[in-house]
This record gives C-alpha cells, sequence and structure tokens, in this order.
C-alpha cells in the first residue's frame, strides 16, 4: 500500500513537472519522456563495462581503421554544420553572450535554435560508438569510469535542456563542444588513416589546451549569472549543472596536464575528457 501510494504521488509530481516542458517539441523523436533516453544510456552502460568486453574475451580484436575513418570524419562534418547552424539560430544573430534567454516564439529563428539543440541531443547518442569501438577493438583500458560518466552523462542531461530550455546561454557550451569536436574528430579521423599520415599531426600537443581552454571558457560564460544583476533566465538550476560540470572537467584536465606536461616532463598526449585516445 505504502508503496503503491508513494508510486501515485511520483506519478502525480512527473505529470505537473512535465507541463512546464516546451510544447513545440511535442512529438518529436526521443523527447517524450525521459525514459528511451535512460534505457538506451543504461544499455550503453551494460555494454560498454560488461556484456561487450565478455563477448571479446576470447575473440580477435576487430579491425576497424576504414569504419573509425568514415565515422570520425562523419563527426567532423556534423560537427561543422552545428556549429553554423548554432551560430546563425543565436550565437552570431543577436545574442549578447551575456543574459541570453530562451526565446519560446515560433519564429524561424526560434525554431531554428530548436531544432539545432534537438541535433546537439542526438548527437551524444552517435559518440557513443567512440566506446563501442573500444571494447570491439579490446582497448578496454580505454573504458575508464570518466569517459563512461561523460558519455553518458551529456545525452541525459541534455535531454532536460532540449524538453525545457532549447536555447539562450545555456547553450554556449554546446557551440563551443561543436567546435572543438571538428578538431578533435580530425585529428582521431588522420590518426585512423594509419602511420603514413602522422606526420601531418604535429599539432597533436596542442589538443590538450584546445580543450583546457574549452571548459575555461564554458566556466566564465556561465558563471557571468551570479554576478549579474536581475538575469531572467528562465531555468537556474541548469546553468549550475553546467558551471559545475564544466568546472569539474576543468579540474580533472589540469590534473591531467599537470602530471603528464609538469610533472611528467613531456608533452601531453592526447585525451577525450581525460582519457588517452589510443587510434
Amino acid at each position: 500500500m505504502a508503496f503503491s501510494n508513494l508510486t501515485s504521488k511520483a506519478v502525480l509530481l512527473y505529470d505537473e513537472w512535465i507541463k512546464d516542458a516546451d510544447p513545440r517539441l511535442e512529438g518529436w523523436p526521443l523527447m517524450s519522456s525521459p525514459f528511451p533516453t535512460t534505457f538506451i544510456i543504461g544499455t550503453y552502460i551494460y555494454f560498454v563495462t560488461s556484456l561487450g568486453p565478455r563477448l571479446m574475451e576470447n575473440k580477435k580484436p576487430f579491425e576497424l581503421r576504414q569504419i573509425m575513418a568514415f565515422y570520425n570524419f562523419s563527426v567532423v562534418a556534423l560537427s561543422l554544420y552545428m556549429t553554423y547552424e548554432f551560430l546563425m539560430s543565436g550565437w552570431a544573430t543577436g545574442y549578447s553572450f551575456r543574459c541570453d534567454i530562451v526565446d519560446y516564439s515560433r519564429s524561424p529563428t526560434a525554431l531554428r535554435m530548436v531544432r539545432t539543440c534537438w541535433l546537439y541531443y542526438f548527437s551524444k547518442f552517435i559518440e557513443l560508438l567512440d566506446t563501442i569501438f573500444f571494447v570491439l577493438r579490446k582497448k578496454n583500458n580505454q573504458v575508464t569510469f570518466l569517459h563512461v560518466f561523460h558519455h553518458s552523462i551529456m545525452p541525459w542531461t541534455w535531454w532536460f535542456g532540449v524538453k525545457f530550455a532549447p536555447g539562450g546561454l545555456g547553450t554556449f557550451h554546446a557551440l563551443l563542444n561543436c567546435i572543438v569536436h571538428v578538431i578533435m574528430y580530425t585529428y582521431y579521423g588522420i590518426c585512423s588513416l594509419g602511420p603514413a599520415y602522422h606526420k601531418y599531426l604535429w599539432w597533436k600537443k596542442y589538443m590538450t589546451t584546445i580543450q583546457l581552454v574549452q571548459f575555461i571558457m564554458i566556466t566564465a560564460h556561465i558563471g557571468q549569472i551570479y554576478i549579474m544583476d536581475d538575469c531572467p533566465y528562465q531555468y537556474p538550476i541548469f546553468m549550475f549543472i553546467i558551471w559545475l560540470y564544466g568546472a569539474m572537467f576543468l579540474v580533472l584536465f589540469l590534473h591531467f596536464w599537470y602530471h603528464a606536461y609538469t610533472k611528467g616532463k613531456r608533452l601531453p598526449k592526447v585525451a577525450r575528457n581525460g582519457v588517452k585516445k589510443d587510434q
């Protein structure tokens, strides 16, 4: 009886909470509730941490060089497109880079931002292939908690961002992330072409620096909301989550930089969210 009452209360709270969702996203793929996203992420975590390694235990690693080259350069193209769309739907057409609130109208620019936010959210599912490739190539040392946490938390938190606040200053980190991914996945794509192309990767030593700058900019930009007077951004909780995420990864990357470069007296190896990427 107690469990039934608790369940009923939870359902009522959920129904009340979901009423505040953006009506423009009604009927969009995966946006009806957070449960499909949660199921996909749960399945991903189970596969990359348990099922996948067990299936591969007595098998030879897959040779995926051509597939990975196609995948990496496809992500570059997608990231370029999303960068352009984020710019044209706000960041280069009117946003102030300060207190930019969500435009809930049905103007062409506002709807363009909604589409771009949804595409960015969906792209996080595509990037789950990063970890799946690690498992299929038996690079299980790359499947760290930090790597899996990053790839899991991004689509899950972005479901809420798209559902309730698709636009405004909460999308600045997505714009930056798309720009950084153009650089990162270009590097990974060239790596996957083979040793003959590695001579073109002289800029490898700057990769960690680029990621550090990304998190510094995200943390500084979001931090503005705490010093601005009367910023009417509709969902301040999202700002706190983005700030916390940016600050956390800034600390983790600084820790990596210190041990790989300053303390280790060597140039840092390329890392994705603190995890070395072995192509």
